[in-house]
């Protein structure tokens, strides 16, 4: 077969282009449209959602203040983590490694980890996992705040409990397991 012959061949295993998406675009102007909550002491705001993208990725922009940052956990999809400002500590396989401003770290899928934010500045972090899911579990354990402006809610130790019991209710529907 020639070359010609093999382009071809290649380019017609490509699925058509599904015309009932569209291109999303997100910026500040979409912000008071776009879900934000808080969750795990900080802000997260859903840039893209599985329904955006026909379910093969969510992008969760992350404002992680000092301190905050999930509990050690692991997940059936991969977790990729570019930190913008600030640094983060991601806890992979039980090893610290420091992220920094500029830098990205991939998590496997099914890896214990926890990413947190231990210097005394807010880190923002944006947030890809693959395929989606991660962002519909957010929404449905984080409480919802206007902006990612927002200031996260003071909870109580019964409210941080009740959140905590809901994650952990919901977390084999998402394919996470708390550690």
């Amino acid at each position: 077969m020639n070359d010609k012959a093999d382009a071809s061949t290649r380019a017609s295993t490509i699925p058509p282009d599904d015309l009932s998406r569209q291109l999303t675009l997100v910026g500040p102007s979409e912000d008071a449209k776009l879900k934000h909550v808080a969750l795990a002491g900080g802000i997260y705001t859903m840039l893209l959602t599985g329904e955006d993208t026909a379910k093969k990725f969510c992008l969760i922009d992350m404002q992680i203040p000092p301190g905050g940052g999930p509990v050690p956990h692991r997940h059936n999809f991969e977790e990729t983590f570019t930190v913008l400002e600030g640094e983060c500590v991601v806890t992979f396989r039980g090893r610290k490694v420091t992220v920094r401003a500029g830098e990205t770290a991939n998590v496997p899928a099914n890896a214990p980890h926890f990413i947190h934010n231990e210097s005394d500045t807010t880190a923002h972090v944006l947030c890809t996992c693959a395929p989606a899911g991660q962002d519909a579990f957010f929404l449905a354990v984080g409480i919802p705040v206007p902006s990612r402006q927002s200031q996260p809610p003071v909870l109580s130790d019964a409210e941080k409990a009740a959140i905590g019991k809901k994650a952990q209710a919901l977390a084999a529907q998402y394919e996470t397991e708390f550690l």
